[in-house]
């Protein structure tokens, strides 16, 4: 287990910053999720960590030693890539053992490590097969093994579970989170998903335009978040945003509310007509029309009577209604 902290970190590629001075810790055994839309910057972070990339300023401290010039293979670290990168000649036991093998480590050593790690991820019954024999979450599975066995101090994820359906994402989600809360090691995880982030972390880190926009728990940044970016891009159905005077009335040039803040009521603070219904099994989600053209969409019970067309009324509790100033900064709430 180790903690990382960077310190001023930039990287250029010709005349773009893709990082721009990040100042950050990875705390000793914790999960840190870097999250944020395509070309922000996070992947190529997780890549100046892991060495891929070379870091143009700043340092990389792992255990208090500044790595940013060391040789990726020195660093200590194991990285998991979207793309599974297993050796197809290889069986699944060859695979977990290849960095092991290469490192001229005993074969008794080899098996043994090789071993317990398939016990722990269920691979023991598919050591013999090849990739090509197997589903795409035991593909991903021998992938984490491969890391695991070289007993990392941390954990590197590139967006890993990208190439999976829906159904085997949630498994893997909940696997990886397990296997690292019962090893205790750190664990750095790249993704675009905020559901994936919002599920899986201790710590979030937003990124946009290769600069943090926020560090925090998934709790605070979900509550409390620092600007319109933050607030807009963590949770969904997105916050509703509202300007003009119903953002006034609240001293703010941009109010937000969450879909789960919008409550049915007879008369309420805000009143529009229902465009569309979706029912989802377990909750409803209504997107209504105001009359100066914004769209609220609230989330609700799946028993909910309303229909396209009818006029509807919604309350809100003024301590949910997240403020926001000109320049899109968050103020504190009511």
């Amino acid at each position: 287990m180790s903690a990382i902290i960077l310190e001023g970190v930039s990287k250029r590629f010709g005349d773009h910053l893709a990082t721009d001075n990040i100042d950050l810790v990875i705390p000793n055994g914790r999960f840190t999720v870097f999250v944020g839309p395509s070309g922000c910057g996070k992947t190529t972070l997780l890549r100046l960590i892991a060495g891929l990339e070379d870091i143009d300023e700043g340092r990389l401290l792992i255990d208090d030693v500044d790595m940013a010039r060391t040789a990726p293979a020195a660093r200590g670290l194991a990285m998991v890539f979207q793309s599974y990168a297993l050796y197809p000649h290889m069986t699944v036991r060859d695979n977990l053992g290849f960095a092991l093998k290469v490192a001229h480590a005993p074969k008794t050593e080899i098996a043994d490590r090789v071993g317990t790690v398939a016990k722990m991820l269920d691979l023991d019954r598919l050591l013999d097969r090849k990739p090509a024999a197997l589903s795409g979450g035991q593909r991903q599975r021998v992938a984490i093994g491969r890391a695991l066995v070289r007993q990392p101090r941390a954990f590197l994820f590139d967006e890993p579970l990208s190439n999976l359906d829906a159904a085997l994402r949630g498994q893997m989600r909940f696997e990886i989170r397990r296997l690292q809360q019962e090893l205790g090691i750190t664990a750095v995880y790249v993704t675009h998903d905020q559901a994936e982030a919002m599920t899986m972390a201790d710590q979030i880190v937003v990124f946009r335009n290769g600069r943090i926009e926020q560090v925090g728990t998934p709790l605070d940044i979900y509550r409390r978040p620092a600007n319109l970016f933050v607030a807009g891009f963590i949770g969904s159905p997105r916050m509703n945003f509202l300007i003009g005077p119903p953002a006034a009335a609240h001293g703010a040039a941009t109010i937000g509310i969450r879909p789960e803040h919008l409550k049915i009521a007879d008369s309420g603070m805000l009143e529009g007509v229902v465009r569309t219904v979706e029912h989802l099994g377990n909750e409803a989600l209504i997107h209504a029309e105001l009359p100066d053209g914004p769209m609220l969409t609230a989330r609700c019970s799946e028993d909910v009577s309303t229909h396209p067309g009818e006029a509807i009324s919604f309350s809100v509790d003024p301590a949910s209604i997240h403020r926001f100033d000109d320049d899109g900064r968050a103020r504190a709430t009511n």
